[in-house]
C-alpha cells in the first residue's frame, strides 16, 4: 500500500531527526531567543536575498494564517482571495473567528485572476456606502493553489501592482511551497521575497515534523509581533524545536538547501505518476497541475480496486459514472514505491 492521502502523513526526514536528537541534551534559551532559531534565520534570508526579512517560526498552517492575517489586518479590513483558497474552505472559519472576513472571489483554476480583483476593488471604492462595508485590507494567495496550479511571475507582479494601487497587502500562504518552486518555470524565493509583503515556508508537509516560517521580506511587520503571536497561542516556548528544523532544511545540499532538494523529489514522482494514470490506466486529469498534488477523474468502478494499492483522497462527483480524486507525493514518497504502483496496476 502506497499512501498518497496528503503530504503530511508522515514523519520528518532522517536530517532533521538527526539534528533533532544530536541538540537534545542542548539547553537554549526560549522564544525565538535560541541560536538554532537564529541561524535558520540567517540562511532563511540569504535564500531569499532578503537580508532584512523578519522571521517567526510558528507550528502549522492555520494557526500561521488566522495569526498573521489577524496580526496584519485592522479591526474592521478583511482579506481578498479566491473561492477556493484554503482560508475560505479548509480551516473552519479561523480567519472570521479572528474577527477578519474572508472576501472570496470567483476562481479560474484555482487562482485569484488579477482583472477579478481589479474589478471587485474598483467597484467597492466606487461605492458610496463602502464606509459600511468591510474594508479590503490584504490579498490572500497560495503557491501552489489548491487545486495544485501555479502563479507565474508575471501574474504574481500583477496582482502586487493592484495590491499597491489600492494600498493593499499581499500575502502568500507556502505551506506547499517547495512543491510549487520545484514546478515553477519563473518563479524564485527572491521573487517572493520582492512581491509578497509577507509570506510562509511551509515545513509540515516537506520535511519537518512541524513548522512554518513566517517571512516579512521588507522589515515591516507590525510592531510587537511577538507579543501578537502569544496572544494567539501560537508562539512557541520551545521555539528551537522549529529552528533546528529549518535549520537543517535550509543547509547547503549541494547546489540547493535540502527544502528545496525535497520538493524536487516529490515533483518528480507527480510526473511519474502522472505518466502512470493518463498513459499506461488512461484516466483523465480533473486539471493541469505541475506540482505533486495530481488530480484525476475515476471510474467509480475502478475506485474499490485503486484502494487495495494507494491511499487517496475522493475530491468531488463528476458525473454518476465517475469521481475526481486526489492523489499527493511528498518528500517521503520512494521511487520503489511508484515501482510498486505500475507493477500492479
Amino acid at each position: 500500500m502506497i499512501h498518497l492521502e496528503s503530504d503530511y502523513n508522515n514523519g520528518a526526514h532522517p536530517d532533521v531527526l538527526q539534528r533533532l536528537v544530536a541538540t537534545n541534551d542542548e539547553r537554549t534559551q526560549s522564544y525565538g531567543d535560541d541560536h538554532f532559531s537564529e541561524h535558520a534565520c540567517e540562511l532563511i534570508r540569504a535564500a531569499c536575498e532578503a537580508p532584512d526579512a523578519q522571521i517567526w517560526f510558528l507550528a502549522g498552517g492555520t494557526q500561521t494564517n488566522a495569526a498573521i492575517i489577524d496580526c496584519v489586518l485592522q479591526p474592521y479590513e478583511g482579506v481578498l482571495c479566491a473561492d477556493t483558497a484554503h482560508i475560505n474552505v479548509h480551516e473552519a472559519g479561523a480567519v472570521e473567528f479572528t474577527g477578519h472576513k474572508v472576501i472570496a472571489l470567483p476562481s479560474c483554476e484555482g487562482k485569484l485572476e488579477t482583472a477579478a480583483l481589479q474589478e471587485w476593488l474598483a467597484a467597492f471604492f466606487a461605492d458610496d456606502t463602502a464606509a459600511h462595508m468591510v474594508r479590503p485590507g490584504m490579498v490572500y494567495l497560495t503557491f501552489p493553489t489548491e487545486l495544485g496550479t501555479l502563479y507565474t511571475a508575471n501574474e504574481l507582479h500583477a496582482i502586487r501592482a493592484v495590491c499597491s494601487d489600492y494600498g493593499l497587502r499581499l500575502y502568500v500562504d507556502g505551506a506547499r511551497l517547495a512543491y510549487g518552486l520545484a514546478a515553477s518555470a519563473d518563479v524564485t524565493l527572491p521573487l517572493l521575497a520582492r512581491v509578497a509583503d509577507v509570506f510562509y515556508i511551509g515545513g509540515t508537509k516537506c520535511g519537518a515534523l512541524c513548522g512554518e516560517a513566517v517571512v516579512f521580506p521588507k522589515s515591516d511587520a507590525p510592531a510587537h509581533m511577538l507579543s501578537r503571536i502569544k496572544q494567539h497561542g501560537a508562539l512557541l516556548a520551545k521555539s528551537r524545536v522549529v529552528g533546528v528544523q529549518f535549520e537543517v532544511l535550509f543547509a547547503a545540499n549541494g547546489n540547493a538547501p535540502l527544502y528545496l532538494t525535497l520538493g524536487h523529489h516529490a515533483v518528480a514522482l507527480a510526473m511519474r505518476l502522472r505518466r502512470l494514470f493518463v498513459e499506461q490506466l488512461g484516466y483523465q486529469p480533473y486539471i493541469d497541475s505541475p506540482t505533486n498534488q495530481q488530480f484525476y477523474v475515476i471510474p467509480n468502478t475502478d475506485l474499490e480496486n485503486l484502494r487495495q494499492h494507494i491511499g487517496f483522497e475522493v475530491w468531488c462527483p463528476v458525473d454518476k459514472h465517475h469521481t475526481t480524486c486526489r492523489f499527493v507525493t511528498s518528500w517521503a514518497v520512494t521511487d520503489e514505491e511508484i515501482d510498486d504502483l505500475e507493477h500492479v496496476l
